[in-house]
């Protein structure tokens, strides 16, 4: 597959090109958008890249039967990560970070392949690079109808194995404060590249179904509107909301460097972006939930958002419930 990666700049001009015309294509970034894939939706090879999103997919009638299979995280020890998070609580407590996104990579020993987990899972978004990764989001990033553009920033999980989860999950301050402050870090990303800003829902729920359990999370709808020519700056668009605000944090460029300094490892195209565009439509995701394949073993990379309120354990306890797949 090394054929197929272009540079930011070159990702920007196709983008900016293609967004102008009617014919669909397809766009994933890394994390650092060093990396990007830029292509027609109908020039993507089934077996290098599968992609099933809501309107659009090379994935169709593709199937495998759902047998038994082991499933083995293994997650970092407690100690392990009290002390990357000990890093980004010192930061927000020294007031260097309002929110911080601290993610692990957490190996995997499990019967089915990434194309397997692929076609087995159910999720809004999914997608799978030959020998890189497989991803089953749900969470959208951005999309763009009839010149108007939204965001869906997802942060704030519980288990519905909890008691009264629901209610739970919306009066928690911690969690409450977290979801506003990745709120209104998007508004002013869109504010950016948009008119007319404002958040359209705030805190809903939504329930994902997983092998670990059903879980809720909530997010939100921003929303804004375009100018007229937009079509023409698609790539300018989409370039200025990276990397999401929901896995870095706010303020982004200083946040970014508190999780370079915690995080022992490089994100890849984890919490990179992957979407797909058509006839100046766009409709996006977040990558997250997200396995990467690396000289021919599995690690799953999961996070969560970090305040100045956050119980180490309970953060813990997150990434370790966000180690799922969504089928059962």
């Amino acid at each position: 597959m090394t054929d197929i990666w272009i540079n930011q700049q070159e990702a920007r001009r196709r983008m900016n090109d293609w967004g102008r015309g009617q014919r669909p294509f397809f766009f994933l970034s890394d994390y650092h958008q060093q990396q990007w894939l830029v292509e027609w939706t109908d020039s993507l090879q089934p077996d290098e890249v599968l992609i099933a999103f809501p309107s659009c997919t090379n994935a169709e009638g593709m199937t495998i039967p759902s047998l038994p299979y082991s499933w083995h995280p293994v997650p970092p020890s407690a100690e392990e990560y009290k002390r990357k998070f000990d890093i980004v609580h010192r930061h927000l407590l020294a007031g260097n970070s309002y929110l911080t996104n601290l993610t692990c990579r957490i190996p995997l020993v499990t019967s089915l392949s990434t194309r397997e987990i692929f076609l087995r899972s159910k999720a809004r978004y999914r997608l799978w690079a030959k020998d890189r990764f497989v991803c089953f989001s749900p969470e959208t990033f951005i999309r763009i109808h009839g010149g108007s553009i939204s965001s869906y920033p997802m942060k704030g999980t519980i288990s519905c194995r909890m008691p009264h989860a629901a209610n739970v999950l919306m009066n928690d301050a911690k969690e409450a404060a977290e979801h506003a402050t990745i709120v209104d870090l998007i508004r002013n990303d869109l504010s950016r590249v948009a008119d007319h800003v404002e958040v359209s829902r705030y805190r809903y729920i939504e329930k994902l179904e997983t092998n670990n359990g059903a879980i809720l999370q909530t997010s939100s709808e921003i929303i804004g509107k375009l100018p007229t020519d937009y079509r023409q700056h698609i790539g300018d668009l989409l370039m200025e909301q990276l990397p999401a605000g929901s896995i870095t944090g706010a303020p982004k460029p200083k946040t970014m460097d508190i999780i370079r300094e915690a995080e022992d490892y490089e994100r890849g195209f984890y919490t990179g972006v992957a979407g797909v565009c058509e006839d100046g439509n766009v409709d996006s995701c977040v990558l997250i939930r997200f396995i990467d394949e690396e000289d021919g073993y599995l690690f799953f990379k999961a996070g969560g958002g970090i305040t100045a309120r956050s119980d180490w354990k309970k953060e813990y306890q997150e990434i370790i419930e966000k180690t799922y797949v969504p089928f059962c």
